[in-house]
């Protein structure tokens, strides 16, 4: 059975949704199997209210570029059946789902918790538990998985989503897919289908064969091996 996960990340007016603060961006990418699909979602919402300038400095959304983007009731029920069923991968994974409850609880049209369609894993919590003590912001984890951020000059929900996409996959189980194409060697060719084949007019493989002592000293170890049978390493 297919294992659909989506990776989000959310962009606010502000920390806490107690105080009235709202989603203005919803950024997820969908992974199916441990593969990206392309089959993503992204929205910038107006969110009726202004946006802090401590989280403008963050992000970098403004009120003026919000202003014709729809609202939340507009986008909500495509989102919902778009994460419907899956494994949301988030990083604090408590203000995203925080907010995103918020949102739906504001619409009041009997929409579920996030939780009660969803189940969530925690990509802050999973660094923790693999690297306790150490820095375990998206940037950190970028550079301890050797994983480019370069373009993450501020954040962006699209965009961090799909760098946390990489580095979820690279935190549970390292390379995922082959990139046949580099380090290639002069003498080999890249086939069709990721097969590496030797160039015909290569250098002849050296032949190593074992000396006289050697195969003398492998008879003696074949000699205990076979004390009381038979050996099975041993020509008959």
């Amino acid at each position: 059975m297919a294992h659909r996960q989506i990776v989000l990340d959310t962009e606010t007016t502000g920390i806490d949704p107690k105080q009235g603060h709202r989603i203005i961006e919803i950024g997820c990418v969908e992974l199916v199997n441990r593969r990206l699909t392309g089959n993503n979602f992204h929205v910038y919402i107006n969110p009726q209210r202004e946006i802090e300038e401590e989280a403008i400095d963050v992000h970098g959304i403004t009120n003026e570029f919000l202003r014709d983007k729809p609202l939340y009731h507009q986008i909500a029920h495509e989102f919902l059946e778009y994460i419907r069923g899956a494994e949301l991968v988030i990083h604090n994974a408590a203000f995203d789902i925080g907010h995103m409850d918020n949102e739906f609880a504001l619409l009041n049209q009997g929409f579920p918790n996030t939780a009660d369609v969803c189940s969530v894993l925690d990509t802050l919590k999973m660094a923790r538990d693999l690297h306790p003590g150490q820095k375990n912001n998206l940037d950190a984890l970028c550079r301890r998985y050797d994983i480019d951020n370069s373009k993450r000059t501020l954040h962006g929900a699209l965009l961090d989503s799909e760098i946390l996409a990489d580095v979820y996959l690279s935190m549970t189980g390292g390379q995922v897919k082959l990139n046949l194409n580099q380090n290639k060697d002069e003498g080999s060719t890249q086939q069709a289908g990721g097969i590496r084949r030797l160039s015909a007019d290569r250098a002849p493989l050296v032949v190593l064969r074992a000396t006289e002592q050697e195969h003398a000293a492998h008879e003696e170890r074949l000699d205990l091996v076979a004390k009381g049978g038979q050996c099975l390493w041993r020509a008959e």
